[in-house]
Formats: structure tokens, sequence, C-alpha cells
């Protein structure tokens, strides 16, 4: 009988993203802008977890300074981040609920300059960090993530 497994090769310089929760990766994907950036991606979809039951884990090789790691303290900030060097772990980052968010969630109010001006950034501010609020830095419609 031979046993299912998956061998994904180390990287040399980058990060691992551990601990994410299982589907969320292609939404990472998206917002670290990965596809517009030339390095390599491993992404492993719904993997066993003791502590999760299944996860998602991405192994993203490329310079530490291309991706900008505040939007996963938005999307999910139980990810840990293994910053790799030399094939080596050299820290693990923690990550926390960003001040400001920047076009990753869009203004849901009509009357809201964001929607009137075509090329502004959506800019979303933290306004309660234990409830999870953020509101529209122009008009301060409420977001408030699942």
């Amino acid at each position: 009988m031979v046993k299912n497994t998956l061998n994904v090769g180390s990287i040399s310089e980058g990060f691992v993203l551990d601990h994410i929760q299982a589907g969320k990766s292609m939404e990472i994907y998206k917002h670290l802008n990965l596809d517009k950036l030339d390095c390599c991606v491993a992404i492993i979809k719904n993997a066993r977890s003791n502590k999760m039951g299944k996860k998602d884990i991405m192994k993203i090789e490329c310079p530490i300074d291309f991706v900008d790691l505040d939007i996963l303290g938005f999307i999910d900030h139980n990810i840990t981040v293994n910053i790799i060097q030399d094939e080596k772990i050299v820290s693990k980052k923690e990550l926390h609920l960003p001040n400001e968010i920047t076009n990753v969630i869009k203004c849901k109010n009509p009357r809201c300059i964001t929607s009137i001006e075509q090329g502004l950034d959506h800019i979303f501010v933290l306004t309660d960090e234990e409830k999870q609020i953020y509101r529209c830095k122009y008009c301060e419609e409420k977001y408030q993530s699942k």
C-alpha cells in the first residue's frame, strides 16, 4: 500500500504561511498580488492539521520585502508566518490587525466619494480592535469581518 505523500521542496529565501484557514489561500494569493510578482509559490489546500482539522499552507519564494504582510493580519491574524533565509526559519512574525488597510475592502456606501471618484483608494481604518471593526476613512461606513 502506498501512502499519499506530497513533497514540496525547501525554499532558500521567502516565507511559509502556516495555519491558514482551509480554503483561504487563494484569497491570500490575490490580496498579496502574487500573480503580479515573479516568484515561486506553492499552495497546499486542505492539509491535515491536528490543531485545525484542515488547513492551507503557502510557500512563497521571493525577497521578503516584496510582500506586504500587514494584509495577512486583516485576512486572518492567526496565520503563522515563518521567515526563511538560507533554507532555514530565521524568525516567526506575529500578525496583528493592521491600523489601516488600502484597497482590500470596498466601501459599500453609494454616497461615499470612493463610489464617485474612480481612481481613489479605498482606505479603511481600524476603529474597534476587539470587535474587528473597520470604518471607511472618507464616510465612516462600517465594515465588520465575519
